[in-house]
């Protein structure tokens, strides 16, 4: 995949976010990072309380339980989604690449503002946001 000079890039999974600007050209990306936002998002049986007032598990029966951890993974998606909106309004880049897991970037999808639709240049499936720069240049370029 080609990385335009000057593009931003998105690496993001459900609770993290690494914002970078390629600094190198399209064939030999130079990723830095801009910015970064992670959320503590706990497992969901921890999340999870039989607390005075609430229904225990077995009190439940057979109602659909909430997984509040993929409850938090999509509002994160969501408000990243917003960021890159109002990034996009304001004409802070031309050019986007985006890299997350695919339900990540599916979800990341649902909410993607025209503008960040008209500026998006490549979309990655793939968990990266654990991995070093040097390997998110390499799987880019591989892409």
């Amino acid at each position: 995949m080609q990385v335009p000079h000057n593009a931003f890039v998105l690496v993001a999974d459900g609770r993290k976010a690494l914002f970078f600007r390629n600094e190198g050209d399209a064939e030999f990306p130079n990723l830095q990072v801009e910015h970064a936002e992670e959320r503590v998002n706990p497992a969901d049986r921890d999340q999870k309380t039989d607390a005075a007032g609430g229904a225990s598990a077995t009190q439940m029966g057979t109602m659909d339980e909430v997984d509040f951890h993929q409850q938090e993974e999509d509002r994160f998606a969501a408000d990243t989604a917003d960021m890159l909106k109002r990034r996009a309004l304001a004409n802070e880049f031309d050019s986007l690449i985006i890299v997350a897991p695919p339900k990540t970037l599916g979800e990341l999808r649902r909410h993607y503002h025209k503008e960040v639709s008209n500026r998006l240049a490549g979309e990655l499936a793939k968990d990266l946001t654990g991995h070093p720069v040097p390997d998110i240049e390499k799987a880019l370029s591989a892409a």
